[in-house]
């Protein structure tokens, strides 16, 4: 059977081999019928996929055809797809749809970096105060170049058995980072944050305040909410499903919201209308004034970027409300292994960068057992000996 429902999962997965191969992962549906109409269109994906391996005739695999199957097989499960979908196609247009993988070195890869971080930050050549825009971060050059190429070589050797006797040393062509700060938002900027925020967005930010998850695991639907068991079940980075637990903050959340949409949990009121317009920065839906839409990722991005400049708050990211969730978790509980799990992180040493919250209560437990020993030594002194 191909379709399944595991006992660790609210969703029904698909598994099946072609030619050889196996392809599984979730549907991410919890009905049954639309599951298996998912996973035909797996299927299809991947049967296109297979054929166009066939009709290279197992011979070299370039890096347009290594592209698009990757995609297909891949990349399009991603959570942010649209940047994956663009990232390969970058690659492509840099090494020219012909070049053979097995052509590229680590001469070629370390050109595609420094081309790569010469860039200026969204393609612009300035800002809207028309000032030069900055240049791509490391951090920007390592995630959507080296490592998207390292990634499809590595696709390419274990599931397409493809060899690279000469496979560039990717280690050598990740630029330095700086060390990822953590920001704990301070009781003012909370306050300020809470002020600029729109009634109808207050629900959405109060989520991440209380869960910590990140942007794109917040556009929850309500067949990802279960009541009974208490838990909202999503799938998150990687593919991995994240659970958040319905505590009585987020139930009280969730709960004005039911009768807002059927399918999407937080949205938004339109504040005029508007017609549909392909044009349109957005979604380019038509808009009826009072009217309750979906709140989408661009959506609660462009709002966040408002919300935080009338705020007047500086050098913090939407992302930093999972950062100031496990400082704050991880002080009151002194429990790395609790705020791994409330923020689904794969590998604990990801949520040691919080470690510092331990040190502030080992620093304090020290000065209590000095100051306890002082006190003890001074009563040694001042204590009368007893007469015979």
């Amino acid at each position: 059977m191909s379709v399944y429902k595991p006992k660790n999962s609210p969703f029904y997965q698909y598994d099946f081999q072609l030619a050889g191969q196996r392809f599984h992962g979730s549907t991410g549906s919890k009905n049954e019928r639309d599951a298996r109409g998912i996973e035909r269109d797996h299927r299809a994906k991947a049967k296109a996929a297979i054929q166009a391996a066939k009709a290279a005739k197992g011979g070299p695999l370039n890096i347009d055809d290594a592209a698009a199957r990757y995609w297909l097989e891949v990349g399009e499960r991603h959570a942010n797809a649209k940047t994956t979908w663009t990232d390969i196609g970058r690659l492509v247009d840099y090494f020219g749809p012909g070049k053979l993988l097995v052509e590229i070195t680590d001469d070629d890869v370390a050109k595609l970096v420094q081309w790569r971080r010469a860039q200026t930050a969204w393609g612009k050549a300035e800002t809207k105060d028309g000032k030069p825009m900055r240049l791509v971060s490391a951090a920007t050059v390592n995630r959507s170049t080296t490592l998207v190429l390292k990634k499809m070589f590595t696709r390419a050797k274990r599931t397409w058995r493809h060899t690279f006797p000469a496979e560039p040393l990717w280690r050598d062509h990740f630029l330095a980072e700086p060390q990822e700060r953590v920001r704990e938002l301070r009781t003012t900027e909370s306050a300020a944050l809470r002020l600029a925020t729109r009634s109808d967005y207050t629900p959405v930010f109060e989520f991440e305040r209380a869960s910590g998850l990140r942007l794109d695991e917040c556009l929850l639907r309500w067949s990802e909410v279960d009541w009974e068991t208490g838990w909202i079940v999503t799938t998150g980075k990687g593919g991995r499903m994240v659970k958040t637990a319905l505590t009585s903050s987020v139930r009280a959340i969730l709960l004005p919201l039911r009768s807002h949409h059927k399918e999407w949990v937080f949205t938004y009121q339109a504040k005029r209308t508007r017609k549909a317009d392909a044009s349109y920065k957005g979604d380019g839906e038509a808009r009826v004034k009072g009217q309750r839409y979906p709140i989408t990722y661009s959506g609660l991005t462009s709002q966040w970027k408002r919300i935080r400049k009338t705020a007047g708050v500086k050098d913090f990211r939407f992302h930093d409300f999972r950062h100031d969730l496990a400082t704050k978790l991880l002080r009151a509980t002194g429990n790395l292994k609790t705020v791994q799990k409330a923020l689904s992180h794969a590998d604990i040493k990801t949520t040691t960068r919080y470690a510092h919250v331990l040190d502030e209560e080992v620093a304090a437990a020290m000065d209590l057992l000095q100051k306890a020993a002082a006190k003890s030594r001074t009563k040694s002194r001042t204590r009368k000996p007893k007469t015979a």
